[in-house]
């Protein structure tokens, strides 16, 4: 089994560090920061916990080919591979509209535009086989003029079904965002379709099943811990997704109203059990069931994401001394 960590980039770099060199300590393998607008830059944070880690792999998840031109992805990408002695994993995605939205930024055609980015990235970062169409731009002068090393695994952020197809034909991992987590199963079937379109094994890829947790000892707070984070982020999740578990975007338009308004304390407070259901909240025991249920419909990778619970360092201790070892018996 494979074992990560997903934070957000709103963490400060002390906290950051601290958590990174605990999840290290208790085994995890990965630990992936995002690149959320607005907030910290993730690959300035990766660049200090290159600096202050020794075995655990770093991923930013994700970076987007809108904000960014995929060259300075590529450039990021291969710089953090030398930085880190080949520490480094790369999470590609088209983004939230929404949060594009807030820089002016457009998102047109992100399927193809987020598959030429891969195709791309894999390109300038080592690939031996490339599949796909590289753009007009791309030729013998594009590529990095940095020390070569092993190719930076390439994974993509991807929620729909024609995202998920994409990655299995032609990324090195998939980010599935699950939400409710048991749509793993669902997921993982349409990445190994777009697998088999290209000839390539599902096993070759890796697709962690990736939830939001929060758990520790005071089950209400970890509940409202929970409830911020689907109350600032529902509105941007897929309706395909929310769809599943009974939702649609319009049931958080009263939530966006109040957080706007009155801050997320008071929106996180008008999120109901079907919102929450997205992900898992409760004691070590709720953590490990939902999580032994995952194993046994096929998950090899466990990725355990934000908000982790209302004290993150309480958080990444409970979820490596408790509910780690108790996966694997």
């Amino acid at each position: 089994m494979t074992y990560s960590l997903r934070v957000n980039n709103d963490l400060d770099i002390p906290t950051l560090v601290d958590l990174a060199q605990r999840a290290e300590r208790h085994g995890f393998d990965q630990l992936w920061v995002s690149n959320d607008l607005f907030l910290r830059s993730a690959p300035v944070l990766l660049g200090v916990l290159a600096a202050r880690t020794e075995r655990i792999t770093l991923g930013v998840g994700i970076m987007n080919p809108y904000s960014v031109h995929v060259s300075e992805i590529a450039m990021m990408a291969a710089t953090m591979r030398e930085a880190t002695g080949g520490r480094f994993l790369l999470g590609v995605a088209a983004g939230s509209a929404e949060f594009l939205g807030w820089a002016g930024i457009e998102r047109p055609r992100p399927l193809s535009r987020t598959a030429q980015a891969v195709t791309v990235l894999r390109a300038l970062l080592g690939a031996e086989e490339v599949r796909g169409e590289l753009p007009a731009w791309f030729g013998p002068l594009s590529e990095l003029r940095l020390p070569p090393g092993d190719p930076v695994p390439v994974y993509v952020g991807a929620m729909s079904p024609k995202m998920l197809q994409m990655a299995g034909r032609l990324a090195d991992g998939v980010l599935p965002l699950l939400y409710p987590p048991e749509h793993f199963t669902t997921a993982r079937a349409e990445v190994a379709k777009g697998a088999e379109e290209a000839g390539r094994p599902v096993e070759e890829l890796d697709i962690p099943a990736c939830f939001w947790v929060s758990t520790g000892d005071d089950d209400e707070r970890a509940r409202l811990a929970m409830a911020a984070k689907i109350a600032y982020y529902g509105p941007s999740f897929a309706p395909y997704l929310l769809g599943r578990a009974g939702l649609a975007v319009e049931d958080f338009a009263p939530i966006t109203a109040v957080l706007e308004r009155d801050g997320l304390d008071a929106a996180a407070r008008l999120v109901d059990e079907r919102m929450l259901s997205l992900g898992i909240t409760g004691s070590t025991a709720d953590v490990v069931a939902r999580c032994r249920a995952l194993r046994a419909a096929g998950a090899t990778h466990l990725s355990f994401g934000p908000p982790l619970g209302p004290d993150l360092r309480e958080a990444v201790e409970k979820l490596g001394s408790e509910v780690l070892p108790a996966i694997s018996l």
